[in-house]
């Protein structure tokens, strides 16, 4: 089990990974693809007939314990994660675009875009559970005892999936000043790989005596499921990339609205504002492999559960056999070979004012549409940016400055010239400041008439 909690804080160190994608350029002057995947309304202010996405790609993570500096500084991130009481949240996750082309004629837009997904979370997690979970409790030269009731749905859960989405805008009014837009998208979902262990309601003693951990007077509900690659192994980030896509079997939409009040020459815009509900939908997992389990653990009386057996587990299903043959699992229900999960619906809402010449400010707010502790829903995260930027035709500079749910404040630094765009919305805390959370951005997109 140390080796499923170690891969996420592993991950966060390869993607140096604001856990807003694409920080600060989604909401650029100029409207691109990545803009449309925030508000599809925004096709309408293309200032171009066509416009091709090559690849964009976006890394992020955010946690509630570890800083950036414990992430250079080597050893046992497990170690730091679970110190100290409290629950422990880490979010990681990486948004690629593939290639994508959008075109707009009159007043219509439409788009073709392509998609993949990468999700790692940790939702609610007791420090001395994990702790005891790791190796990083197991010390031969100390012994003690710590009480867990926790009434949350702790979460470890990973996710990977594709889609292919198609777009529609239209303008519905326009004139010298002003300007009103609608858009929706709908998506086709390919299911990749999935993996979810939730225990609900936990309650019970963890004893470490002398290196031997043991749980007594336990009791928790368990749900245990996993498809594809991740019901083998959950702890190497290639099983995450070598299924991003399955077969198709889910839908999801997004809706739009946006509203420009137009300067005097009625080329730019004085203020760009937005709303829009995302994601609203989910996907179908059916791997010849998939198991979908509610439990009950309990264990009572002068009996105990040997936690060390977990340390070196690997999977969901290594996980389960472990506590079958324990005796300390009762099914509450029957295993399904097939479930429905949640994508991470989201609302959505920004302004974008002119202050100056080439000045604007950019305000946006995301908000979680469901709670992270259904044991169907893929988690996300609540943000809050306000991202000065200067812009001219061709060229853009941008400061966007961050406050997420749980891992705090972040600024970052981006830069456009032209079609290519790299920037972080959190590498400026994260080298100063310690940042909880840290990510990363590039793309390249053209267009024609």
């Amino acid at each position: 089990m140390n080796k499923v909690i170690l891969s996420f804080c592993l991950l966060l160190t390869v993607v140096l990974s604001a856990q807003e994608h694409f920080s600060g350029i989604n909401t650029s002057q100029r409207t691109g693809i990545i803009n449309a995947g925030v508000n599809p309304a925004e096709l309408m202010n293309f200032t171009s007939k066509y416009d091709v996405n090559i690849l964009s790609v976006s890394v992020k993570g955010s946690n509630n314990k570890l800083g950036f500096s414990d992430l250079l500084s080597g050893g046992d991130f497990s170690d730091r994660l679970f110190e100290g009481e409290g629950n422990v949240d880490l979010r990681l996750d990486g948004e690629i675009y593939g290639p994508s082309l959008a075109y707009r004629i009159n007043d219509w837009a439409f788009a073709f875009t392509t998609k993949a997904y990468t999700k790692l979370d940790l939702v609610d997690v007791d420090a001395n559970l994990g702790d005891a979970l790791t190796e990083s409790a197991v010390d031969a030269f100390f012994s003690g005892s710590s009480f867990i009731n926790n009434s949350s749905n702790q979460r470890m859960n990973g996710t990977s999936w594709g889609e292919i989405g198609v777009s529609v805008a239209h303008n519905l009014y326009e004139d010298s000043r002003h300007k009103f837009n609608i858009g929706a998208s709908l998506k086709l979902l390919f299911p990749g790989s999935y993996v979810n262990f939730g225990a609900d309601q936990f309650n019970g003693k963890i004893t470490n005596d002398f290196g031997q951990l043991t749980l007594t007077d336990a009791h928790a509900n368990l749900n245990i499921a996993y498809s594809g690659n991740l019901g083998e192994d959950f702890t190497e980030f290639s099983d995450y990339a070598k299924s991003l896509y399955g077969k198709p079997d889910g839908f999801a939409a997004d809706i739009g609205v946006n509203y420009q009040l137009k300067d005097d020459g009625g080329e730019n815009y004085k203020l760009n504002v937005g709303v829009s509900v995302r994601n609203i939908g989910g996907m179908t997992f059916k791997s010849s492999n998939n198991s979908d389990t509610n439990y009950v653990l309990n264990v009572q009386g002068t009996d105990s559960l040997n936690l060390n057996q977990f340390q070196n587990a690997k999977s969901a299903k290594e996980i389960e056999a472990l506590l079958l043959a324990s005796g300390f699992l009762d099914k509450a229900d029957n295993s399904r070979k097939s479930f429905r999960v949640k994508l991470p619906t989201l609302f959505s809402a920004y302004a974008d004012l002119k202050i100056i010449p080439s000045l604007y400010v950019t305000a946006f707010t995301q908000l979680k549409v469901r709670k992270d502790d259904e044991n169907t829903q893929i988690a996300s995260q609540n943000i809050f940016s306000l991202t000065p930027r200067y812009t001219v035709k061709n060229y853009e500079v941008y400061l966007p400055l961050s406050q997420t749910e749980f891992s705090g404040f972040a600024t970052g630094l981006g830069f456009r010239a032209y079609g290519f765009f790299v920037g972080s919305g959190s590498i400026i805390t994260a080298l100063i400041n310690d940042s909880k959370q840290a990510d990363a951005y590039i793309g390249y997109s053209f267009r024609f008439d």
